[in-house]
């Protein structure tokens, strides 16, 4: 018997983890001098946290360690419970690292049982679609190993798209190079980012002005959305007046599709910053980065 796990930084809203049976470990972060651990959204104030980097505090996120997850994992592994655990991108946290020194020293106390990790190789509700659908399977019977096979394909169609306010924010975090948040702050540019097949940021393409990025990040769903099963999360990092424009052109060219709005919470929106807004769907592929077009 094994356990369906995810990371807060799936974004997956608490109801919907808890209506599908989902664990998920709270990731923490800290602004203000307190820390706090991610909780999907059940106890957060989102405005308390927007409005304090708007004004200037600095939030930082951290790895957690291996006592960390040890004390995460003991529990199922003590019941006699594997773990099936749907992580968020490697490539954008050393916590993973952590994972790995944990699950060592726990193999000595538990030699039979196992944690196996699938690498979405994205964040945001990037993660968190993947979440749902292995959650739907295993609901529905299917085995760890018949869910990741279905991952390793679905993982490669998952598309997201999404544009900051402030580049600074995603520089700071060593999410992209001083130079380029610079010289996109100077002239205006609103690069669409997304996530590559690394697991990494990368710039799909670069426009002038939010209202352009608005219109180009409708297009695309529009023109690359295969599966309406899954709806479109829109989501927004305090700017929920773009977020309701995006999801309204969406809406108006292609009325079939149902929108899914949602907060960014203050983890991703740590390193995002306020006033990003984005859109996650399932599509034929992954986008292909700008500098491998």
């Amino acid at each position: 018997m094994s356990v369906l796990l995810c990371d807060s930084n799936s974004e997956l809203w608490f109801t919907k983890a808890e209506a599908l049976g989902v664990d998920y470990i709270s990731m923490p972060y800290c602004y203000g001098g307190e820390e706090y651990n991610y909780d999907l959204g059940k106890n957060t104030d989102f405005k308390k946290f927007f409005t304090a980097v708007r004004g200037g505090v600095v939030p930082k996120t951290m790895a957690l360690n291996p006592e960390n997850y040890k004390e995460i994992l003991t529990p199922y592994f003590a019941k006699g419970e594997d773990v099936l655990y749907i992580s968020f991108s490697h490539a954008m946290s050393g916590t993973f690292s952590q994972l790995d020194k944990a699950l060592s020293e726990l193999k000595t106390e538990f030699p039979e049982r196992k944690c196996t990790v699938f690498n979405t190789n994205s964040v945001c509700l990037g993660t968190g679609i993947q979440v749902e659908k292995a959650a739907q399977l295993k609901n529905s019977g299917a085995s760890d190993e018949e869910i990741i096979d279905f991952l390793n394909d679905f993982t490669n169609k998952v598309a997201m798209y999404f544009v900051v306010d402030d580049l600074m924010h995603l520089k700071r975090g060593g999410r992209l190079s001083g130079a380029a948040a610079v010289a996109g702050t100077i002239l205006s540019l609103k690069p669409v980012l997304t996530t590559n097949e690394k697991g990494g940021l990368s710039v799909y393409e670069k426009i002038m002005g939010r209202k352009k990025a608005l219109k180009s990040l409708a297009d695309k769903v529009v023109q690359e959305i295969t599966d309406p099963e899954y709806g479109v999360y829109v989501v927004d990092a305090d700017c929920e007046d773009m977020g309701n424009e995006l999801a309204d052109l969406i809406k108006k060219a292609r009325p079939d599709i149902t929108i899914k709005r949602q907060a960014v919470g203050p983890v991703i929106g740590s390193h995002c910053g306020p006033g990003t807004f984005g859109v996650i769907f399932v599509a034929d592929k992954r986008p292909i980065p700008l500098e491998k077009k």
